[in-house]
This record gives C-alpha cells, structure tokens and sequence, in this order.
C-alpha cells in the first residue's frame, strides 16, 4: 500500500500528522540547502525506526541542531555532541549524531565547490538509484540504499512519493520537480 493511500485507514492523530507532511512537503523541490541538510538529517534518524518517530520529533530536532543551519553544526564541540546524545527530544545515537556534524561538514566542502548543496545534487542528476547510493556513500557518512532513495524521492529527484492518482500528485508536478524535467 502507497503512503497516499495508507494514510487514509490511520487514526484520525496519526493521519493528522502524516497528511500534513505527505500534503505540504513529501516530494517537494526543496531549494534550500538548510532544509535539504535537515531533511538528510532526518532521513539519516529514521533509520530503524518509523517515520511517524521521526515527524514526532522533528520540532525537537530542529531545536537541537540550530533549525539545521549546516554552518553552525559544522562547527559543533565535543560538548555539542554530548549535549545531542543527551536530549530525549532526538535520536540520541551517537553514529547518526556524529553523521549530522560530518555531513554538514561535507556540505560545507560542496558548497564551496559547486555553490550549493542543491547545485551538487542537480549537477548529479539523473543518476539510477545505484548510482547515487554509491555517491551518496562515498560522499556522506550513514547513508544507505533506503536512506538515499527516500531523500531523494522526499526532495523530488527520484519519482515515486505520491501515487498518479494523488491529489498531491499534480502540486508536485507544478512544482517541477527534477524526475519530471526532459
């Protein structure tokens, strides 16, 4: 079953919280490399776990890691990183902690490179979903084949968050999302 459609049979608090992720967000062009850092991030944590943990919590990540802002966390001490694995309001996992600080690190790099983080990934496209998870591994810390695809597909670079039928389906499409660029 689709996430359009599973989110219909879910309980009226869950489907809250899923329909307004999956109305406003899931497979939106994003255009700021803050918020494709926090959704990487994001994507990083879930990880194991539900993506309804992750859509809980993403308020309180975003308080932890400074609302994302990739020079900030760059930049984090020793003590950042104890703090991290210490607030209850995040993943606290010290491999998917130390990921965040690395990546945005790494972001940095590329930005400095290509000018963005979104100009590196739109220099990159299209690739097959192997070949970016070999990117992606050789570039980033704690990013596998599901990590990837679902970041991908959740910024708009790989086809497949909404079903054809969706009525979400065309906003993405006027979006103009890079899957659907000829």
């Amino acid at each position: 079953m689709s996430y359009c459609s599973a989110i219909e049979f879910m309980p009226q608090e869950r489907k809250a919280l899923h329909k307004s992720y999956h109305d406003n967000y899931y497979g939106f062009p994003i255009h700021n490399d803050n918020e494709l850092f926090c959704r990487l991030v994001l994507e990083i944590n879930q990880a194991g776990l539900s993506w309804e943990t992750i859509l809980k919590k993403e308020a309180t990540f975003r308080k932890a890691y400074d609302n994302f802002d990739i020079q900030t966390v760059a930049v984090y001490t020793e003590a950042d990183r104890e703090r991290l694995l210490a607030d209850p309001g995040i993943i606290r996992n010290r491999l998917k902690v130390n990921a965040a600080i690395e990546n945005a690190k790494t972001i940095i790099q590329l930005q400095k490179e290509y000018g963005s983080f979104e100009k590196w990934l739109e220099l990159n496209h299209p690739k097959t979903i192997a070949e970016w998870v070999k990117l992606f591994k050789k570039t980033f810390k704690f990013t596998g084949g599901e990590i990837v695809n679902e970041f991908l597909m959740s910024i708009g670079y790989l086809n497949g968050a909404h079903d054809a039928s969706c009525a979400v389906y065309k906003k993405i499409l006027d979006a103009d999302p890079l899957w659907n660029r000829k």
